[in-house]
């Protein structure tokens, strides 16, 4: 049957109900996200935590953030992984579904931004789907694309590494989606002036 014709009557749960309504109004905000994930395949794979802060007028806004580990148990022990990351990390543990609702509300119709944010996008989405939602309505930005665009480049990517060099922006042990996020943030401020992003 056409997805569409499936989804007209489709109930949502009323915090993506809530999310939809947000797009009434233009964004404030960007919303610059890192998922840490199992893996590639956004079908079979999933979000183990994701981090995020919010960029107002041209700053990190610290206090404006996200940063949650999902509780995969289910996953984990599917696949024979271990569990040591959730354990060890001192992050807000939650489980998939409270998360994602957490980090719905918390993203609102903000611009997102991330590096190669397809992915994030792709990985969110799936895990949307078995809450019974739609796809994300945000627009979004990948700062790699940015610097391509900048720098005229189109037959090659850059590594969050290689940007982080290029812009001098110390390296950290990083070892958290938060941690990466913060960075991809810093290289967003430099991009955007430069690209006059508003």
């Amino acid at each position: 049957m056409l997805d569409w014709l499936k989804n007209i009557n489709k109930e949502y749960p009323d915090f993506w109900k809530n999310y939809l309504s947000k797009f009434e109004t233009k964004p404030n905000r960007f919303v610059v996200i890192c998922t840490e994930t199992s893996g590639l395949n956004p079908v079979k794979d999933v979000i183990l935590s994701i981090g995020a802060f919010a960029v107002v007028n041209d700053s990190i806004i610290i206090q404006d953030n996200f940063e949650a580990v999902l509780l995969q148990y289910k996953y984990l022990h599917d696949n024979g992984l271990s569990n040591e990351f959730i354990i060890e990390s001192k992050m807000t543990k939650l489980q998939e579904a409270e998360a994602l609702q957490k980090f719905i509300d918390y993203l609102g119709n903000a611009v997102l931004v991330g590096h190669h944010i397809n992915f994030d996008i792709e990985m969110i989405n799936a895990s949307l789907e078995r809450l019974d939602c739609g796809r994300l309505k945000n627009e979004a930005l990948d700062i790699d694309m940015m610097y391509r665009k900048l720098t005229d480049i189109n037959d090659k990517q850059f590594s969050l590494d290689d940007l982080s060099e290029i812009y001098k922006i110390p390296k950290s042990d990083r070892n958290s989606s938060a941690e990466d996020a913060y960075t991809i943030a810093l290289l967003f401020l430099k991009l955007k002036s430069r690209l006059g992003i508003k």
